[in-house]
């Protein structure tokens, strides 16, 4: 499904299952809805409609090549909203899309019900570096691991070559790597990556920090992460959801990033709990 742009680009999204609407808007930065799937069976509860973000998925890539922060996914998810008629809508965030949700019902708080940020962060700081380098020494002895650190994100790489380097560093995103997870990477690997929104997110991160802002919501939200996400971990969560008053926490054991591939019935069951509730 797609709509028009105010200024012209075509958005795609998907729509999965009956119920509710749950707006969804997947991370990346630079992947399309594909790794999200079904979203641990969320769509026999809910109606899905899950973003493809702009230049992914048969969205359209903007002129300039710079146009991929959070302003401008604020804005297309916005644009969305009003696409599909919904005066407050339920959001669910996840990774880089949950850092694109906070700053949504920051700017736009009346539109948002109920919010779920999951795997997300609300900044990329010193605690959050801290975690991440105890994160990978934990999965150092495993056969994968010297390649997965190694990959180097910082030169001038084209799409295909920042493909080849996230499936490189993808096994440090489970707390198992095993068969079942590689399946698992197989149904996206063929997808695209935007290079473009890489390098736009490599340069907000510096300064990225939405914790005070997140102190003026009074939207019902949800916090939810792996107990081993490498990247946006408990650390993440506990910074979320002590700046969002009476905020619910929840930390999904043996589970890393991809906890709803990794944990789905304690996903999907966390999720929808607080969104019918």
């Amino acid at each position: 499904m797609s709509f028009t742009t105010q200024d012209g680009r075509k958005l795609t999204y998907r729509k999965l299952g009956h119920g509710p609407v749950l707006v969804v808007h997947p991370g990346g930065p630079g992947l399309s809805s594909t790794y999200i799937g079904d979203l641990a069976g969320l769509w026999e509860r809910f109606t899905l409609l899950i973003l493809n973000p702009r230049g992914t998925g048969g969205s359209d890539r903007p002129r300039d090549p710079h146009a991929y922060h959070l302003d401008d996914y604020v804005s297309d998810l916005d644009e969305l909203r009003q696409h599909l008629r919904l005066e407050r809508m339920l959001l669910l965030g996840y990774s880089h899309g949950g850092i694109v949700a906070q700053a949504y019902a920051i700017a736009h708080p009346a539109r948002v019900r109920k919010l779920v940020l999951a795997c997300t962060t609300p900044r990329f700081g010193a605690e959050q570096e801290a975690a991440q380098k105890v994160a990978r020494e934990k999965r150092s002895g495993q056969p994968w691991y010297a390649d997965a650190v190694a990959v180097d994100w910082d030169g001038e790489l084209s799409d295909e070559q920042r493909r080849d380097a996230f499936f490189r560093i993808m096994p440090l995103y489970f707390a198992h790597f095993g068969p079942a997870e590689e399946g698992y990477l197989d149904t996206f690997r063929s997808d695209p990556i935007n290079g473009d929104a890489g390098r736009a997110f490599n340069e907000e991160v510096p300064t990225l920090d939405l914790r005070e802002r997140l102190r003026e919501l009074k939207i019902q939200t949800l916090v939810i992460t792996g107990e081993e996400d490498f990247i946006c971990g408990p650390v993440c969560a506990d910074e979320i959801a002590s700046a969002i008053p009476q905020a619910k926490k929840v930390i999904v054991g043996d589970a890393g990033h991809m906890v709803f591939m990794e944990q789905p019935q304690a996903f999907h069951d966390a999720v929808a709990e607080f969104l019918e509730s």
